[in-house]
């Protein structure tokens, strides 16, 4: 066990390596409740959000979800996130452990302007004359306030991750026909032995998997999920593997691979910025960026050496050019992989020196920041 950003988290149960093995081949259970949960309503709520955060929400349908980053006005990165969108009038946003309490001020302070503003439309838009008085109409007195709340203590969040996950969680719900609909990023509200529960098809391990909202109280939904798991060799994983399986993938940790002082252009999430579709924070200044670095992927030709965050990269005369951001030793690939950043004209395939343990040590860059891809 370890202390995560003030959370007492599993950093492994049986070992990294065997739950990390046995999510890619089987199915592993994470608790993740450590993430930050934010509950979003009211009308306008879907533009609001749109605003916040670089994506384009106008390609879902109720009951979906979308990756995104949410930036400063510089572009600077507050986090990555996803909205998980119920109807346009009801959204929840899952954030990061570290930034929870940042993120919930940074979207409160917008959220204040915003209905400052609309209130001050409607007194305007309202104003009549009428026989030489001024009457007020308040068109939209019946209308509730946009609100946003943090219910992060109210709420578990599971995660039932691997090429088995389906199987254990059909044993769970009656509607099993409609857990075989959920595509990526679709997400279903039902019940799971009994309990109420948001399902959606996302994760962050690159396998096929789910992750599972409830009531915070309900904590026999994690056993009942270990029994149901048992015949398809089911096994809690920790932090360690969470890490393992997410740089594998591909997938960026914030705090590591991005902070307020990367921009999405910068490192792979130009597919998330919309700059043509919308308006929203950072877009100015992303639109301004002059680029001289981006986030490549790395793996170290001595299988044995693993290159950790901040190690530094360096190329012709031992110059430094960058530095490391995640590094791990991949049990699925038998390598010492991660990703740093380089400047712009460093191409895939090509050599450079990441320093280790004060010794240069060869890697060589990759095509892309994806490692592993499922079956």
């Amino acid at each position: 066990m370890l202390n995560f950003h003030g959370w007492e988290m599993p950093l492994q149960y049986s070992g990294i390596i065997d739950e990390h093995t046995n999510v890619r081949n089987n199915v592993g259970l994470f608790d993740v409740s450590h993430m930050g949960r934010f509950e979003l309503k009211g009308p306008g709520a879907f533009d609001f959000l749109q605003t916040m955060i670089t994506n384009d929400l106008s390609k879902l349908n109720d009951h979906q979800a979308l990756y995104s980053p949410m930036c400063y006005d510089n572009g600077g990165i507050i986090d990555d996130l996803i909205v998980y969108m119920i109807d346009r009038q009801k959204f929840v946003v899952v954030v990061n452990a570290s930034n929870r309490e940042n993120d919930l001020r940074w979207i409160i302070s917008h959220l204040e302007k915003k209905n400052e503003e609309e209130e001050e439309k409607n007194k305007k838009n309202s104003k009549e004359e009428e026989d030489g008085k001024i009457k007020i109409k308040n068109k939209n007195k019946n209308d509730a306030a946009l609100t946003v709340q943090d219910v992060s203590d109210q709420t578990a969040l599971l995660a039932l991750q691997g090429p088995l996950a389906q199987n254990v969680i059909e044993d769970g719900i009656s509607e099993s026909n409609m857990i075989l609909q959920l595509r990526p990023f679709d997400l279903l509200i039902t019940h799971i032995f009994g309990t109420e529960c948001m399902i959606s098809r996302t994760g962050y391990t690159g396998e096929d998997g789910f992750e599972l909202f409830f009531e915070s109280s309900k904590i026999e939904i994690w056993s009942k999920l270990m029994e149901s798991g048992s015949k398809f060799s089911i096994k809690p994983a920790g932090l360690g593997a969470r890490d393992t399986l997410r740089l594998e993938a591909g997938l960026m940790l914030y705090g590591n691979d991005m902070n307020e002082n990367t921009t999405p252009l910068e490192v792979p999430l130009k597919w998330t910025v919309k700059l043509e579709n919308k308006d929203f924070i950072g877009k100015k200044a992303l639109l301004a960026q002059q680029l001289d670095r981006r986030l490549v992927g790395f793996e170290v030709l001595e299988k044995k050496r693993i290159a950790r965050h901040g190690n530094e990269v360096l190329m012709e005369g031992n110059k430094k050019v960058g530095f490391v951001t995640s590094g791990s030793f991949s049990p699925t690939l038998n390598k010492s992989i991660g990703f740093c950043f380089v400047p712009l004209n460093v191409m895939p395939d090509q050599l450079i020196a990441i320093n280790i343990g004060n010794k240069l040590y060869d890697a060589k860059v990759t095509a892309g920041t994806r490692f592993y891809k499922r079956r």
